[in-house]
């Protein structure tokens, strides 16, 4: 108790359990999931401590006691400690698995979609609907623009080893996988700038593998899209060569 009223934390931050404030709609999914999951451990562990202590006390041997009996197995106990471990394992799948079939859910027609090409050792973002791409470096970062309120697509692959696309604001991360196609969708609703970056061990160059994500207004997106046609980066990019680009105009 002490810790928690000494941390300085806000009771929403406490409340989160140390999860970042959602930047997306199907963020909340993912905090009530994890809140839950939490509570539910306090719950066992507080009973089990409980447990521990009453039966130090109530049990605890007396000068005047003999030595106990001796018993090679309780089966109540063994029944106990079997099956209630068996029925919370079963409980947290169920709602693991009620909330990832959520969150994995694809809508049939999604505002922008987004390819996403992770290569050793930077990203790719395809702008699929406005036929324009954007490219970073290790030592350039490169921005994906988002619209605001809008659902978003992200279709994800590799050209060469297993990477992640892991915006942590949008608590949502999923792996780049060479040779298919991985798909998610999110609902950005907060404007600002984002760290984005690979959350799997990729290579030399892993740690420099960082985006940054601007949630924008349409107006802005539009604009910024513009603004990469004007630059010549039009086509679709499938690796982390700019000659490699699909239909590019230049």
């Amino acid at each position: 108790m002490a810790l928690v009223f000494t941390a300085g934390c806000s009771v929403d931050g406490f409340l989160r359990m140390g999860m970042p404030q959602p930047a997306t709609e199907e963020g909340s999914i993912v905090v009530n999931l994890w809140t839950n999951s939490w509570l539910a451990a306090w719950v066992i562990g507080g009973l089990v401590w409980g447990l521990l202590i009453f039966s130090i006390i109530r049990y605890r041997r007396k000068p005047t006691d003999t030595l106990p009996e001796q018993t090679k197995y309780n089966l109540p106990i063994e029944i106990l400690y079997t099956v209630a471990p068996l029925i919370i394992v079963v409980v947290l799948s169920v709602f693991t698995f009620r909330d990832q079939t959520e969150l994995t859910a694809l809508t049939d027609k999604p505002t922008q979609t987004v390819g996403v090409v992770g290569f050793r050792w930077s990203w790719t973002f395809n702008y699929l609907d406005e036929n324009v791409y954007d490219i970073g470096t290790p030592g350039s970062r490169p921005v994906l623009y988002l619209p605001v309120d809008e659902t978003v697509r992200f279709e994800l692959t590799s050209p060469d080893v297993i990477h992640s696309f892991w915006v942590p604001a949008f608590l949502h991360k999923m792996d780049v996988i060479p040779g298919r196609v991985n798909k998610f969708e999110v609902t950005p609703n907060t404007l600002g700038t984002f760290a984005g970056k690979c959350a799997e061990l990729c290579g030399v160059d892993h740690a420099r593998m960082l985006f940054d994500v601007k949630v924008v207004t349409r107006a802005e997106f539009d604009a910024y899209m513009q603004k990469l046609e004007d630059a010549g980066q039009t086509g679709i990019l499938e690796s982390g060569r700019v000659s490699d680009a699909a239909g590019a105009t230049s």
